[in-house]
């Protein structure tokens, strides 16, 4: 699976705990540090330590992958899983907007997450 899809599969995840503001951001042009990042929110740091577990499972499962590391679980306020080619940032609001991370990376492309809508079957939009 290359990083798109590596990153639209993880966005897939975190919608399905329900986090809120999900943001896709490529970053391979600006950086060496990732290809993509992947910034999304719990409304609690419970939400936010389910959405970064359903994230690992289905990267582990569907798409092979385990994180190469793991920050902030224990805490739950800032979760960061590393993948590579992918960082995966799931947020408490306060924490996120103290840290304001699509405003210091924003000069990389930012790509909206479009659920796939459960009801059609409809398959997500690709990213490019």
């Amino acid at each position: 699976m290359d990083s798109a899809g590596l990153a639209q599969l993880a966005a897939e995840a975190a919608d399905d705990r329900k986090a809120v503001d999900i943001r896709l951001l490529r970053v391979e042009q600006v950086t060496t540090l990732t290809e993509w990042f992947l910034i999304c929110s719990g409304l609690s740091d419970v939400q936010v330590r389910a959405i970064a577990r359903s994230v690992e499972d289905r990267l582990e499962a569907e798409g092979s992958r385990l994180p190469l590391r793991r920050e902030g679980l224990s805490e739950g306020r800032w979760i960061l899983l590393d993948y590579g080619d992918l960082i995966v940032q799931v947020f408490t609001p306060q924490e996120r907007r103290y840290y304001d991370l699509e405003a210091f990376w924003g000069h990389g492309e930012s790509i909206p997450f479009h659920p796939a809508p459960a009801a059609t079957g409809t398959p997500p939009i690709p990213l490019p």
